[in-house]
């Protein structure tokens, strides 16, 4: 006899259903990248049936999770807040930032907050990509002006302007303006396929 999860299979479910709609995953897609049929996942995300143990983490591992990670044990509490003073941050070669998220568990996307000198530029022309493949960035440029420069290609953005871009291309920020620019990006998790 399987065990099956405590947790009701009505708190299972919805969440299985926005982490996979989350990451772009058909019923299909699921099924292959888990072992746990299509239909068992239909029914599992409409809370017709909880999961038993093996099941739940061949989910999980579908969805890139850990067991614990997809039923939420490793989690204190369902808000977290972060304080300005107690941000992680980071200064280099007049590139300042500080991440606005906290680093919670089945996290797929991190906001953070740049300041960017006149002149100074994020990484270098000939770095290698900073993000998973798949990775999506946006930024949105709060004051002064941001010049990205993508995969060889340039964009010149003002305050208010904001671009989406694969980030897992060569990529890099630069201000060239006489005042430092701040922008906030934020950056999707890939799918790792494959």
């Amino acid at each position: 006899m399987s065990t099956t999860l405590a947790e009701p299979s009505s708190a299972v479910g919805p969440r299985v259903k926005a982490l996979r709609d989350a990451m772009g995953l058909s019923l299909r897609d699921l099924a292959e990248r888990s072992g746990v049929s299509a239909p068992m996942l239909s029914q599992v995300e409409r809370g017709e049936t909880s999961p038993t143990l093996a099941v739940a983490e061949k989910i999980a591992t579908g969805l890139e999770l850990t067991l614990s990670q997809l039923l939420r044990l490793d989690e204190g509490q369902h808000v977290a807040v972060s304080r300005a003073g107690a941000r992680r941050s980071s200064e280099r070669g007049g590139h300042r930032f500080e991440e606005l998220t906290p680093p919670l568990p089945g996290q797929r996307a991190d906001v953070s907050l740049h300041v960017l000198e006149s002149g100074a530029t994020t990484g270098g022309r000939g770095d290698p990509p900073m993000h998973e493949p798949g990775s999506r960035e946006t930024a949105v440029v709060l004051a002064g002006a941001l010049a990205l420069v993508v995969d060889g290609s340039r964009y010149d953005l003002r305050e208010g302007d904001s671009i989406t871009f694969d980030a897992d291309l060569p990529h890099h920020f630069e201000n060239d303006g006489e005042e430092p620019t701040r922008f906030i990006a934020v950056i999707a998790a890939g799918l790792r396929r494959g």
